[in-house]
């Protein structure tokens, strides 16, 4: 799909946002062939220099790129509404197809979350987050570290400043897909956990009509209790919550195994044929699943001290990039 005009001004100015960090022409490309958006670099280029004109874009270097200024935060903030909804679902689509994690060989793709806060915060943040790590309450165990100066997902990390990342709780629908299971994204949702058990879900939200991942819109909002859970047992976390087909329910749990033993596992409760899981209903021939939000390590520090920048569904990254956190 080739976008003419504003729209086209407006997805160059979405996709710098969602990089998180400064990025040139090249990269803001990258994102957007994720979306299905084709413009060439050349016309990236060029729009650039029009958003830099209209004070909504900020060149940093030729290295690094350009970076959204407030008012281009301002300009996205009010951006019609209507073009948004509905974004998740073909963004989430798009980074499964790139996804090519292999439980055989351990070796492959997933997909990232990020989150940015400054490096004298880092032994802190990992005590916080480690007890979530340890009572599964994320999407494995694993959590990559990245340094000032670095690249990761096409964020350069700035001085002063480190990269978390954690596996994004997606990551389960890729492994799924490349074992021929399909698996239906259905809400993002705040699930309430008592005694370390999933007891029933607060709020949810449907993938279909949001532009923004539910989980993120909880967390900024102050509505999980992750910390209280990973030290009590007790509290609200961020789940999804996906359906499979009922036939697969056998090698959904031979593939949850392998990835428990790996490091990626997330699904906490898997539901029976047609039945209700949670008390959410589920489409006829089909099966429910729980999986844990891969942001809930960086909801536990948010609960803490307000992260001012971090993304679900960041990037498709080697696996290696996010190794497994000694508990």
């Amino acid at each position: 799909m080739k976008p003419r005009g504003h729209d086209s001004k407006s997805a160059v100015l979405q996709a710098l946002k969602e990089v998180g960090g400064s990025a040139g022409a090249s990269r803001i490309r990258e994102k957007l062939l994720t979306r299905g958006l084709d413009i060439q670099p050349r016309t990236v280029r060029l729009y650039l220099l029009q958003l830099d004109q209209e004070g909504l874009t900020r060149l940093v270097s030729r290295r690094h790129g350009r970076v959204l200024t407030g008012r281009g935060e301002q300009e996205l903030a009010h951006a019609n509404i209507v073009e948004k909804i509905g974004f998740i679902g073909p963004r989430i689509d798009s980074l499964v197809y790139q996804m090519n994690y292999d439980l055989l060989t351990q070796q492959g793709t997933i997909i990232a979350n990020t989150a940015l806060l400054s490096a004298r915060d880092l032994a802190w943040a990992t005590e916080v987050m480690r007890p979530v790590f340890r009572h599964r309450f994320g999407m494995g165990t694993r959590l990559g570290v990245v340094r000032e100066g670095q690249v990761f997902a096409g964020t350069t990390v700035p001085a002063g400043m480190v990269l978390l990342a954690t596996a994004c709780s997606v990551t389960v629908n890729g492994v799924f897909l490349k074992h021929g299971i399909p698996v239906t994204s259905r809400y993002g949702g705040l699930l309430e956990v008592r005694q370390w058990r999933p007891f029933r879900f607060v709020a949810l939200i449907d993938y279909g009509g949001t532009t923004l991942d539910p989980l993120e819109a909880f967390i900024r909002a102050k509505m999980t209790r992750v910390r209280d859970c990973a030290r009590t047992g007790n509290g609200i976390i961020g789940v999804s919550f996906r359906e499979v087909p009922t036939p697969a329910l056998a090698e959904v749990a031979r593939i949850k195994k392998a990835m428990n033993e790996q490091g990626l596992d997330g699904i906490l409760a898997v539901g029976t044929p047609n039945q209700p899981l949670l008390d959410v209903p589920v489409a006829e021939g089909r099966a429910g699943l729980v999986i844990a939000g891969g942001l809930n390590p960086l909801a536990a520090l948010h609960e803490s001290a307000s992260l001012p920048k971090f993304h679900s569904l960041a990037d498709v990254v080697d696996q290696g990039l996010l190794p497994p956190l000694r508990l």
